[in-house]
């Protein structure tokens, strides 16, 4: 059987790359939801209902195990989706816990970049209150740079401009930015050549793979294949046949320096 995974458009590939690298013997179904992307500026409603359409699409498909390759899908819906399905659901949680505790005795604070919902949802207010007692976690959202996900821009004259307009003025404050929304992992070069270079930027792709890997191996559904597995690419209900298109997705999954296609 298939391992699913679902994101609001193309920055869950950042997961599933990680996933390939760590289990290449399964067979992922991946389903990105660009035509309804982005989804941190809808409601948690908009959010749930898109999300709950897009795990039975792949449920009907035969899936074992779902990741929810997207924080503020998982923000909206995880814990109803583990009401409502019998296999595991996996969900993003941004790296808070490690970056605080790099951070507590260094004098530095922690930016949190992500989308509007999530830093503003329950679930991640409870992340903060759990692991951030002294205080020194900051939220930014930076909604456009998943619009530029989507249109395949990852690097450039406007990427930087934009990550130079959203950043705090005092940013030389901050020791580590945490990435809180799958999509930002494909800016990383781009991050790095407009931060500074004291700053650490982290984000919970490889802790979420690693606790699927452990739930698959506690279940016995682990792949016993010898053989690399295949990806199957569905974009918003439709399989995605197009050439161009997968070209562009496969670079994601398979290159390690992203710049635009």
């Amino acid at each position: 059987m298939n391992i699913g995974f679902f994101d609001s458009g193309i920055g869950g590939l950042s997961v599933l790359r990680e996933a390939l690298m760590l289990m290449p013997n399964e067979n992922y179904i991946y389903f990105a939801d660009s035509d309804n992307a982005p989804y941190g500026t809808k409601t948690k409603e908009e959010v749930k209902k898109l999300t709950f359409n897009a795990v039975g699409f792949l449920n009907e498909r035969g899936i074992k195990a779902l990741v929810i390759a997207c924080n503020t899908a998982t923000s909206a819906a995880v814990r109803d989706l583990r009401e409502a399905y019998d296999f595991p659901v996996i969900g993003m949680e941004p790296a808070v816990k490690p970056a605080v505790e790099k951070n507590n005795n260094r004098g530095k604070r922690v930016l949190v970049m992500a989308t509007a919902l999530t830093l503003k949802e329950e679930k991640f207010q409870n992340l903060i209150a759990r692991f951030d007692a002294e205080h020194i976690v900051d939220m930014l959202p930076a909604p456009k740079l998943v619009e530029f996900a989507e249109k395949f821009m990852f690097y450039g004259p406007e990427v930087s401009d934009y990550i130079k307009e959203i950043m705090p003025d005092n940013i030389d404050q901050y020791g580590t930015l945490v990435l809180g929304c799958t999509h930002f992992p494909l800016f990383r070069q781009a991050l790095e050549e407009n931060l500074p270079k004291e700053i650490d930027i982290i984000d919970g792709n490889r802790g979420t793979v690693n606790h699927l890997m452990d739930i698959l191996k506690n279940n016995n559904l682990l792949s016993r294949s010898d053989k690399k597995g295949k990806v199957t690419f569905y974009k918003s209900g439709v399989e995605v046949k197009d050439q161009t298109l997968l070209k562009k997705y496969e670079k994601i999954l398979y290159s390690r320096e992203l710049k635009n296609p």
